[in-house]
């Protein structure tokens, strides 16, 4: 009877485990009518900057350390300059006339930004999947919009065409890709969405060598989005230092959802 119990306890935390997953990977798909361009190019009729990230660049700088772990502690002393931002953001309306760059820098900062407004409202926390519908709940202003996380990432950003926005939006978590010390702009988003990229690979969030690797679980929750010009492997072999063989096993990392708070 004992061994039943047991394996009913197993079943049933492997299935709450897929599906947290699962509802990451598929959270608030609904865009709610704000612009997606599906082009990967940016014209240059609509590239350059528009909006002033300066605010959010300063307090990034000010409170996120070289290894994206974040003094939320202080960004509490600066929640007006934060409020400011976030003020900001929610009074622009994106346009398709904006172009990919700038819809991509806005969005990614958008991101990143309520979910430390969300760490903030909640601090003291743990782990943001302590927080009740974190990436479900629509509490991001756009507008007149109000939209979740969730429907950011799912519905907006991945639909860009663009795998590289999986390295540069932050769930603040320790295995999550990093915040960095400055926020995405127009004018440099592709060099900076190399960088996390090739960053992030390379990182100790994956463990690779030519006859095997252990992924972060970002490649497995979202392996379709890298799997649009060939398959994962070949996808992390453009950014490797190491190349992994085509018949290399594959699995994938544990996730570590504890909070990435500076210590």
């Amino acid at each position: 009877m004992k061994k039943i119990i047991l394996s009913f306890v197993i079943i049933i935390s492997g299935a709450c485990m897929f599906a947290s997953c699962n509802l990451i990977s598929s959270a608030g798909l609904n865009s709610k009518g704000l612009p997606t361009p599906e082009t990967s190019e940016d014209s240059s009729e609509n590239s350059g900057q528009k909006l002033d990230h300066g605010t959010w660049n300063s307090l990034l700088k000010k409170h996120v350390n070289e290894n994206g772990m974040v003094d939320y502690k202080g960004f509490q002393k600066d929640r007006a300059e934060l409020d400011k931002y976030l003020k900001m953001l929610s009074s622009q309306e994106p346009k398709e006339e904006w172009g990919r760059d700038e819809l991509l820098a806005y969005y990614i900062n958008l991101y990143n930004a309520y979910t430390v407004d969300l760490i903030l409202r909640n601090y003291p926390v743990k782990s943001i999947k302590d927080i009740n519908g974190a990436w479900t709940k629509e509490f991001v202003k756009v507008g007149d919009t109000e939209i979740s996380l969730g429907g950011i990432e799912n519905s907006i950003l991945r639909k860009m065409n663009e795998p590289r926005i999986h390295f540069a939006i932050n769930c603040a978590s320790i295995s999550c890709p990093k915040l960095i010390t400055e926020a995405y702009t127009a004018n440099k988003i592709d060099q900076q969405l190399e960088r996390v990229t090739k960053e992030f690979i390379n990182s100790d969030k994956n463990e690779i060598s030519k006859n095997s690797a252990k992924l972060s679980s970002v490649f497995d929750w979202y392996a379709k989005d890298f799997k649009e010009n060939g398959t994962v492997i070949e996808y992390v072999n453009q950014y490797s230092n190491t190349k992994i063989n085509s018949g290399a096993s594959i699995s994938y990392k544990n996730y570590n959802w504890d909070l990435n708070e500076a210590k």
